[in-house]
């Protein structure tokens, strides 16, 4: 029986007020509207994005809400005006969009569409500014343009990759932010050749994403710079060949790794947020060809200091938003990339719980256990 445009009646993890345990609801889902898709979401997984916007402290706390933003599943129906998506397609809602027609999308240089880009305040769909979710009525909000901590969620038709029918949705459902961001930041960005040593500042999912684009890049030295010495062995599988910790040293990380290098590394990607990290991965690169490249969000009133002369000399600074990818054109080959063993994911993908389980999965982010934490939503 179809149920394409019809309200849907389905589960969702409702989180009602910040750091507060998300609780299992009965949610309504209204019927996509144009330029949309409502989406079966099969499995989400946790990021930190969800914890830091469910905790609510540094951004506006925006309550009753979805969230969730890692995901995989099956377009149930779509909306007027979709015309590359139907009913069955295998798909990956993203966190940012392509909507292929402002300069951004036509541009070769960058993946940061003006209509689409991450909005953290955004609560509504950009066609109306109403929410597609409700309890008893009372409109809940959305998050990232995604919520997919639900069984069914409405996403605007750019913000939806479809990918290989054949690609395994527990496992590739991890390219719609993290994985993709790490790797991108590297293989697209820092651009790593063949023989060369890259620093990797942050050792968790992320980071270690970027470690495994230097690894698939050919990288000779992949040199992991972490405060927490607990995530060094977990590292190797990642390609690190060697980890430093700057507790260990009176003196600034930045100047060790100069000294482990015999001048400094090739090419260095941050994905911390710590601004310390970010001027530690600027100025350990080696002048003359060295590439730096920012993946973590600071804290917003935080200011990025370093001396000209690092510029000067011919040290390169960049930064990244979502690995450069385009979600709709580029992220399908990502996955083709995990398909023919190019790039692996199962290695990130350290715990499994139930959707009825969620809150465990926040547990364990807050404990710092493990990378990733798949979500089956239905169980």
């Amino acid at each position: 029986m179809s149920t394409a445009g019809q309200v849907i009646r389905c589960r969702a993890a409702v989180a009602w007020e910040s750091g507060k345990p998300l609780s299992i609801e009965e949610v309504e889902v209204a019927p996509p509207q144009k330029d949309e898709v409502r989406i079966k979401i099969l499995f989400t997984s946790l990021c930190h994005t969800d914890v830091y916007f469910w905790d609510a402290k540094g951004q506006n706390p925006l309550f009753p809400r979805i969230l969730g933003h890692e995901a995989g599943g099956i377009v149930e129906s779509v909306g007027e005006g979709v015309t590359d998506l139907k009913p069955g397609d295998h798909v990956l809602p993203i966190f940012t969009g392509e909507c292929k027609e402002c300069p951004h999308c036509l541009s070769e240089e960058s993946n940061m569409c003006d209509l689409l880009r991450i909005n953290t305040d955004r609560v509504g769909m950009i066609n109306d500014g109403k929410s597609r979710f409700s309890v008893n009525g009372k409109p809940i909000y959305h998050f990232l343009g995604t919520s997919t901590f639900s069984e069914y969620t409405v996403v605007h038709v750019g913000q939806v990759a479809k990918i290989n029918p054949h690609a395994p949705l527990d496992k590739v459902c991890v390219l719609s932010c993290g994985m993709s961001t790490g790797f991108g930041a590297t293989v697209n960005v820092a651009k790593p050749k063949k023989g060369q040593s890259v620093a990797i500042f942050g050792l968790g999912a992320v980071g270690l994403a970027a470690a495994e684009g230097a690894r698939v890049s050919g990288a000779s030295r992949i040199i992991g710079v972490d405060l927490n010495p607990s995530r060094f062995e977990q590292a190797k599988k990642f390609g690190v060949t060697e980890s430093v910790n700057p507790k260990d040293y009176n003196k600034p990380v930045q100047e060790v790794v100069v000294e482990m290098t015999g001048g400094g590394v090739d090419r260095s990607v941050e994905c911390t947020g710590s601004i310390q990290a970010m001027i530690s991965a600027f100025e350990c690169v080696h002048d003359g060809w060295g590439v730096a490249v920012l993946v973590g969000v600071p804290n917003k009133d935080d200011e990025f200091k370093t001396h000209p002369v690092n510029l000067l000399n011919e040290k390169t600074l960049k930064g990244t938003f979502f690995g450069n990818y385009k979600p709709r054109s580029d992220i399908p080959a990502v996955v083709e990339k995990y398909m023919n063993k190019e790039l692996e994911l199962d290695k990130f993908i350290t715990h499994t719980v139930p959707f009825s389980e969620i809150n465990k999965a926040f547990e364990l982010m807050l404990a710092g256990e493990g990378l990733r934490c798949v979500i089956r939503m239905d169980a």
